[in-house]
């Protein structure tokens, strides 16, 4: 499992496997985030048991990795630091803090800001900061969640700033799984809902990422004029009809974006 290939390429000489191999035992944990075995992380990993014992008793030490009470290895606290670390050391989510605060107080509705991954394998948006409303599922309380470009009303927001052929590249790299049987995976369709975007300079998904869900969001533009995240403001169809949200947040989601441009 060789994550380099997702990020532009080093000079060989300067590449170091075992660092890399460390991380693949990290990353081993992404699609299953449980306790595991060395087995289970040597197959998760795609390497031997020697290197995952040696790996983990390393990662062990240096607490990234704890012990299970049956002896199997799960992911450690520690990496809760160095998460806190990246969040205050993005000028974008410090600035944006406080006007996600204000937008939270007046629109009464969860409110979310996301970054924008599409430059390499991930192709998704990333969130990072989440303030709750009164109803949630737990994944929605959580930063840190990769949600894929397509299917969210700020993926699909910072689509819309992009050339068409750029909008192209991302969707014939994209894997298009929906996320919920009514989260459009049509290319023609999804480019659709870009334009739709683009047009009204924010992005409306009604149960695109969770049924029950309408989630609108406008971009943040960074210096360079390019899409680096996103202003969430999300729902719920038992409260909200779409057009009547639509028309309620669309302002506030756009005003508090065009805040943090540049």
């Amino acid at each position: 499992m060789n994550q380099a290939s997702r990020f532009p390429p080093v000079d060989e000489r300067l590449f170091l496997q075992s660092v890399s191999r460390a991380i693949d035992v990290i990353e081993a944990y992404a699609a299953s985030p449980r306790p595991m075995s060395l087995t289970e992380i040597a197959r998760a990993a795609g390497i031997n048991k020697s290197a995952a014992q040696r790996i983990g008793q390393t990662l062990l030490a240096r607490g990234y990795l704890e012990q299970a009470p049956n002896g199997s290895l799960a992911l450690g606290r520690r990496l809760l630091d160095r998460g806190f670390d990246y969040l205050r050391s993005n000028a974008l989510i410090e600035r944006a803090t406080p006007v996600l605060i204000d937008l939270r107080k007046e629109a009464d509705e969860r409110i979310d800001f996301s970054l924008f991954d599409a430059d390499h394998d991930n192709l998704s948006i990333m969130y990072a900061i989440r303030l709750q409303s009164k109803r949630e599922t737990f994944y929605a309380t959580l930063a840190g969640r990769r949600q894929p470009t397509f299917a969210t009303s700020g993926g699909r927001a910072c689509l819309a700033m992009l050339a068409e052929d750029e909008v192209d590249d991302i969707l014939a790299r994209s894997t298009l799984t929906p996320l919920t049987p009514r989260t459009l995976t049509d290319p023609d369709a999804i480019r659709e809902a870009v334009e739709e975007a683009r047009r009204d300079g924010h992005s409306l998904a009604v149960e695109q990422a969770l049924l029950g869900e309408v989630a609108l969001a406008a971009a943040v533009r960074g210096p360079d004029g390019r899409p680096v995240g996103a202003i969430h403001i999300a729902g719920s169809l038992a409260e909200w009809e779409p057009e009547r949200f639509r028309a309620r947040f669309a302002p506030l989601a756009v005003a508090a974006a065009t805040a943090l441009h540049g």
